[in-house]
């Protein structure tokens, strides 16, 4: 995986966060009863990806960060799916276990990703670059959302989302062009 497949893909990544990530949000509320079963719901999530932290960094050591960034999109790209046929909080419970897990994969692979795809006397400048274009296309996202969901409905958008996981998961799952032709050329 070069640093131009891991910007693009996580650029697409992004943007589909940010694109479901408000609505994911009033789901949360329209199926709990309270604000409180809203706060458990998060709190879910983020204690399960600090509780994960630690074996998935030692299991990157094994599987790679490729592996672990495949697995975070496909595995995202079926909970996007599943979102929209949530229909009690215990549902969402799980989703939230489910989501802090594939976050924490996520977040580990992303770091020692771009950690490898940048070398060490430009790493700075590199990973602001990397955190620019990201940034950028998630403020695209949700404004850009802001105005298309008046056309769609809320469910749509998670399936859109999935497609976007899916198709991020492609980009990095590519052999890098570059490696390719050199190969050739070497020939």
């Amino acid at each position: 995986m070069t640093y131009k497949q891991l910007l693009h893909s996580q650029s697409l990544m992004i943007t589909a966060s940010s694109i479901v990530f408000p609505f994911y949000l009033l789901l949360l509320r329209n199926l709990g009863d309270s604000y409180s079963q809203f706060g458990l719901a998060y709190g879910i999530f983020a204690l399960t990806a600090a509780l994960s932290h630690p074996l998935i960094g030692s299991w990157s050591d094994r599987v790679g960060e490729k592996r672990l960034l495949l697995l975070y999109k496909f595995g995202m790209a079926v909970v996007m799916i599943v979102i929209p046929v949530l229909t009690t909080i215990t549902q969402v419970y799980i989703i939230q276990i489910i989501m802090g897990l594939l976050g924490a994969l996520q977040k580990t692979a992303e770091k020692i990703a771009l950690s490898r795809q940048t070398d060490r006397y430009h790493t700075g400048k590199q990973v602001g670059h990397y955190h620019l274009w990201t940034s950028i296309w998630a403020a695209l996202a949700v404004i850009a959302t802001g105005y298309i969901i008046d056309f769609l409905t809320i469910g749509s958008l998670f399936y859109i989302t999935s497609f976007m996981y899916v198709a991020a998961g492609v980009l990095i799952w590519q052999k890098p062009k570059t490696i390719e032709l050199e190969r050739h050329h070497s020939l």
